[in-house]
């Protein structure tokens, strides 16, 4: 619990609201980081679900109803607050395809402090129409009271692109209650996979994976896939060689994620392009190690030979030798599981989040407007 009395926040997700019907990563972290706010106390509201999401620079059409729709979102929140604003704005994920176009002007009009969650700025990415919705995102983050990094490698791009900036860490987290919960009884070369199906890096991670496990001919595994998506026939394609091998179970609830996890003995991702990865922490929180690769944010939650094993970006043959020692050092695997269990738990929980939330508003928000 926050020192200070409970605030009333205007919580706001551009990409992907809290309760947009399509699972992702991206809703997982929003859900999380508002709960963390609640458990603070304060009095949370969903601001808007309007999504702004440009997925291509040249697309007119889709940037022209983007800012209209904008506009008319900003004029009833105007509205809404004529009776009192909200205390604090807070913005998850604004980047150069999702900037928060709602936030910024309606602050500034009524004089409350916003902050943003994992914000990116990409100067790279300024060209034909992300040029605008860039400079949106680097406005949010400029104002900011202060911008919370989920990962170094989010903090050092804040501070390449925008230098006065301030900037907070917060370790990524996840609820990890319900799996500590839960006693693991991992079943010898029993392999788990949890990821989306879709194009991209997701498909480039599925290739990675199949294409490792085909060179495990005469290991005693066998791998269980929860997930599905729009690139479901292009995943199971890629792992037609070793099909006998794979159990499908296709989109699943919390309880059916948690209790495939259980059953696992080693937790297979090799993360092209994640953030840092809930589904790795999740996996940790159940007791298994994790192999994936040394790329973007996936170091960030999982620490090579302490609670899982890391093979270098975009090497098959890496990955499949570091999914073959796991498999054949029992006193390894047993040992790095306990080790990202504990992990887990000791700095990636909820309820320590939400404590180094409330440091950080008490910080750089609530002592900055006494």
């Amino acid at each position: 619990m926050t020192a200070n009395p409970p605030k009333r926040i205007a919580f706001y997700a551009p990409m992907k609201a809290p309760d947009h019907p399509v699972p992702s990563g991206d809703r997982a972290v929003a859900r999380l980081v508002l709960r963390a706010l609640e458990a603070l106390g304060h009095e949370v509201t969903v601001a808007s679900s309007l999504r702004v999401f440009l997925r291509k620079p040249d697309d007119r059409d889709a940037h022209a109803g983007l800012v209209a729709g904008a506009q008319a979102e900003r004029a009833r929140l105007s509205a809404d607050w004529a009776a009192g604003a909200p205390d604090l704005w807070v913005c998850y994920h604004p980047y150069y395809k999702s900037p928060d176009l709602l936030g910024p002007p309606l602050c500034r009009d009524f004089g409350i402090p916003w902050i943003t969650v994992e914000a990116s700025l990409s100067a790279r990415r300024s060209v034909g129409l992300w040029a605008p919705f860039q400079a949106a995102a680097r406005d949010a983050v400029d104002g900011a009271h202060v911008n919370i990094a989920l990962t170094a490698r989010d903090a050092l791009g804040l501070h390449e692109v925008a230098p006065d900036a301030r900037v907070a860490r917060l370790a990524p987290f996840v609820a990890a209650a319900p799996f500590l919960a839960v006693d693991p009884r991992p079943e010898p070369g029993h392999l788990v996979t949890v990821a989306m199906m879709r194009p991209g890096d997701k498909l480039d991670s599925y290739a990675i994976l199949a294409g490792a496990l085909a060179q495990l001919p005469g290991k005693d595994w066998r791998l269980t896939v929860v997930g599905d998506g729009p690139a479901r026939a292009a995943v199971q394609a890629l792992f037609a060689p070793i099909a006998d091998r794979v159990t499908w179970v296709g989109q699943t609830d919390a309880a059916g994620v948690r209790q495939a996890l259980a059953r696992g003995a080693v937790y297979l991702w090799p993360g092209c392009g994640e953030a840092f990865g809930m589904a790795y922490l999740e996996a940790q929180a159940a007791g298994l190690p994790v192999v994936a690769m040394q790329i973007a944010g996936v170091p960030e939650v999982v620490a090579d030979g302490e609670t899982g094993l890391l093979t270098p970006p975009q090497d098959v043959g890496a990955y499949a030798a570091a999914i073959r020692r796991i498999l054949d050092d029992t006193a390894l695997r047993t040992r790095l599981a306990h080790r990202a269990r504990t992990a887990v738990r000791d700095g990636h929980d909820l309820p320590r989040a939400a404590q180094r939330l409330g440091q950080i508003l008490d910080h750089h928000v609530w002592a900055a407007g006494q």
